[in-house]
């Protein structure tokens, strides 16, 4: 994981000596094409110091503008030393649902659902940036950040303080969005890879709308 901590690192620079109007990107001609998104990927969360603590993997499915379903399942961590190798504990994952109105939290194993009005709960993430439920220049910085890696990276920084990530990094290979690389306010680091994508294929109502599960608490009043 110091590859992409060292990544991050060059990418802020490159975006401070970048004029101050907002270039065009390939995540801008990615997005101005895209219509639906369904991707399957590998994600592992790194610490501050790079050391791998989660690994999960999941899927994303888009339905663009303002639609997405995004759900990972836990997977065991292997020890990199100075651990004893313990499986991450037994889990059935996590949910999040943006049906056009509410955005709709699911914790399996806490039997717990959180759901807000999309307009108040307009975290900034990244699910939320590819699915067009913010406007993309008025809610991001957006920066190219030049070549590694054997991709094409670009810079992404949250204008607001309620984001739930610092900047993100998205690895681009001939316009295809291969890669992204969060950092959290922890000093995180969330390495995300995509496995399998499809793009502008069909994507069925039900799979980016919710219904909470029996015998879960809800949070939250959702907008009717």
């Amino acid at each position: 994981m110091a590859v992409p901590g060292a990544l991050a690192t060059n990418a802020v620079s490159a975006a401070a000596a970048a004029p101050a109007a907002q270039q065009a990107t390939p995540l801008d001609a990615y997005l101005d094409k895209l219509r639906t998104l369904r991707v399957s990927f590998l994600q592992t969360l790194a610490d501050p110091h790079g050391r791998e603590i989660d690994r999960a993997t999941g899927t994303l499915v888009v339905d663009r503008p303002g639609r997405f379903r995004w759900e990972i399942h836990p997977q065991p961590v292997a020890d990199n030393g100075g651990g004893n190798g313990d499986a991450a504990a037994p889990s059935a994952g996590q949910l999040m649902v943006c049906d056009g109105k509410n955005l709709w939290f699911l914790d399996r194993d806490l039997q717990q659902v959180t759901v807000k009005p999309v307009d108040a709960a307009l975290s900034a993430t990244p699910a939320m940036l590819l699915s067009g439920t913010v406007d993309v220049r008025k809610n991001f910085n957006i920066t190219p950040a030049g070549e590694r890696l054997g991709l094409t990276w670009v810079l992404v920084e949250p204008q607001g303080a309620q984001a739930d990530f610092r900047d993100a990094l998205f690895g681009f290979d001939h316009g295809d969005l291969k890669r992204m690389i969060l950092e959290d306010k922890l000093d995180q680091t969330a390495t995300i890879i995509f496995e399998k994508v499809e793009r502008n294929g069909p994507v069925s109502p039900a799979e980016v709308s919710f219904t909470p599960p029996a015998g879960t608490d809800v949070i939250g009043t959702p907008r009717k």
